[in-house]
């Protein structure tokens, strides 16, 4: 009986940790000094710097476009409204901090190898592993009526290890768009599950 419980909540728990979620915690800043009506029809607009890796411009127009549907605004090559998407990605390597001083005589910290145990003249100093990198990224997006006139401003961002922006920036354009076509003014922070 023990045996057959111990499996079954050995199943249960990894099952469960398979099927998690990430929380993606974004900065968002907003701005809609005119309102936009439900249900209008927008058109992408490229500027001449995204014009030269059209595939990438389109992958990021087709996750904008994903956000924009489920807030209701429909897509129509011949619409007054435009819409220009943009992202920024950037890795950072962290820089590693020197070693705390310990009790004992101990001290943790960088030594000339990459991981494992190195004993200097006086005390035991631990290597530490490389520091994970970090990623930032930024989507925006602005409205313009037919004039030119921008209707919606909104950017978000989000800072953290997961290297993976196929994910990442849909839900950045989700964060975005939250509280459309009214959202509060100014900056604020958006969480978002994202599959793990």
């Amino acid at each position: 009986m023990y045996k057959a419980l111990t499996a079954l909540l050995f199943v249960v728990f990894w099952v469960t940790g398979c099927a998690s979620v990430r929380l993606l915690d974004t900065q968002v800043s907003s701005y809609a000094p005119h309102t936009v009506a439900a249900g209008s029809q927008y058109q992408f607009e490229r500027l001449p710097s995204q014009q030269v890796n059209p595939t990438a411009q389109t992958q990021l127009e087709s996750w904008a476009q994903q956000a924009l549907t489920q807030i209701g605004l429909k897509r129509s090559k011949t619409a007054a409204l435009r819409v220009q998407v943009s992202a920024m990605q950037r890795q950072d390597t962290a820089v590693q901090r020197p070693g705390l001083p310990m009790h004992w005589g101990l001290s943790a910290g960088p030594a000339p190898t990459r991981s494992g145990v190195v004993v200097p003249l006086r005390g035991v100093r631990f290597a530490r592993f490389p520091e994970p990198p970090n990623y930032w990224r930024q989507v925006s997006l602005i409205m313009r009526d037919g004039t030119g006139a921008v209707v919606f401003e909104s950017h978000a961002s989000h800072e953290g290890p997961w290297a993976d922006s196929q994910a990442i920036l849909p839900a950045l354009f989700q964060a975005a768009l939250q509280g459309f076509p009214n959202p509060p003014e100014g900056e604020r922070r958006v969480d978002i599950e994202i599959p793990r």
